[in-house]
């Protein structure tokens, strides 16, 4: 944003991001503008923070990059991949879970990049409140993708479109396995439809100025996969990420993600290429890495459990019997306090804060079920009953810590640093 660096409050920068997404912001009041609803509080903005101001819109984006060759495009690729930093550890697309204060949170617990939650390119290209409530960002917030799931190549460029002046990628949802995808005919469904897939990704490419990326699923035969991928980078795809699961392997905790066929794709692109699946801990970051040859890893469920996984802490689940993991003076509780201050300076709807809440939580609320229950009650949440629910917890004990060995973090970091050099 060409004003960010001017403003030295991200609460303001990120209101006056809304504006500019949504230029009817300031004509609307509060409630409007936050699309309260008196039926689901959950749905209100967790803060209506300060008085949004005048910014100007930035420009729209010139006419259509001139075409280049396939060589060209892989170069191009590759050196807008290392101007980021060649960045490894990436928060994955959760919907309604990888909003921008959870972004921010695991960016400061070692997270190098993240992805939006995905958004829907017809309704985000059409509606204004939907913009303004689900698409937030601040200068601090990159190397960022912005995901949509789409069906039709001219509106998920309008789509695409909006976002471009605020992102490092546009990314296309091919891998969400879910009924409302199917229904939708989006997501990992379009892989009975690969021509439409083809014609979404070029008409990115061929009309954007960043770069575009596409994150499948793998299909059960491997060469129908490597078919797959080779299509996107030949459609123009600068960078794939791959779930090394198929459609219908929808449990992450039933069916382990495949990363031999990772390591094939990897082997058989030209591009960055970065793996999805299995990453519990940072042993596990760097055990990815090196069996799948792949430039980074992405990792969904187990960052809303613990936010600051790739900075090495990792949960009593995942602390073997005999590892000197030492208790790191960090826990879940101590994140969720963290989630909260950055919710009150990037508003999001309480819904978002809720399930997140839960999520960091749910260890803590197995052992006093009653203060779940009392969560579970409050139809309006507050952040004084939120900050005073979290002190009640920790005064009644029984709270789990985080772990850390900090040794194997200073093996893994160096691997890491070296893998990136």
């Amino acid at each position: 944003m060409r004003f960010a660096p001017f403003l030295p409050n991200p609460r303001r920068r990120c209101r006056l991001l809304l504006l500019t997404l949504n230029p009817s912001f300031l004509a609307m009041p509060p409630a409007a503008a936050h699309l309260a609803t008196a039926s689901d509080p959950d749905e209100d903005l967790c803060s209506g923070g300060a008085a949004a101001e005048e910014a100007a819109p930035p420009s729209p984006s010139p006419v259509p990059p001139p075409p280049v060759s396939a060589e060209e495009r892989v170069e191009r690729a590759w050196a807008h991949w290392r101007r980021l930093g060649s960045p490894k550890l990436v928060v994955a697309p959760m919907v309604d879970n990888s909003e921008l204060p959870f972004r921010m949170l695991c960016r400061r617990y070692g997270a190098t990049a993240a992805y939006t939650p995905m958004l829907h390119s017809r309704i985000f290209s059409e509606n204004e409140k939907h913009r303004s409530m689900e698409f937030t960002t601040c200068k601090e917030d990159r190397p960022l993708f912005v995901q949509f799931c789409a069906n039709d190549p001219d509106i998920l460029l309008q789509a695409a479109k909006i976002v471009e002046p605020y992102c490092d990628y546009v990314d296309i949802n091919f891998g969400c396995p879910q009924r409302i995808a199917r229904r939708g005919n989006y997501g990992a469904f379009l892989m009975d439809n690969l021509p439409l897939v083809k014609s979404l990704v070029q008409n990115l490419s061929a009309n954007l100025y960043v770069p575009v990326s596409c994150k499948i699923r793998i299909f059960p035969r491997l060469e129908d996969t490597l078919a797959y991928a080779k299509m996107l980078e030949e459609a123009g795809a600068s960078l794939v990420a791959v779930h090394g699961r198929t459609r219908d392997e929808k449990d992450g905790k039933k069916f382990r993600a495949d990363w031999d066929a990772i390591k094939a794709v990897k082997d058989a692109l030209r591009i960055p290429v970065l793996a999805n699946g299995n990453i519990r801990h940072l042993d596990d970051v760097k055990d990815c890495l090196e069996h799948t040859g792949a430039d980074g890893v992405l990792s969904a469920e187990t960052l809303l459990e613990n936010p600051a996984l790739f900075a090495g802490f990792r949960t009593k689940e995942w602390k073997e019997d005999g590892d000197e993991d030492e208790v790191s003076g960090l826990d879940q509780a101590d994140l969720v306090i963290e989630y909260l201050k950055l919710c009150e300076q990037y508003p999001v709807p309480w819904r978002m804060v809720r399930s997140h809440v839960h999520k960091m939580l749910g260890d803590w609320f197995k052992v006093h079920p009653e203060v779940r229950e009392e969560l579970n009650k409050q139809s309006k949440l507050t952040f004084e009953w939120l900050h005073d629910m979290v002190k009640r917890l920790k005064d009644l004990g029984g709270g789990i810590p985080l772990y850390r060995n900090k040794d194997a973090l200073q093996t893994t970091s160096n691997g890491l640093a070296a893998s990136n050099a």
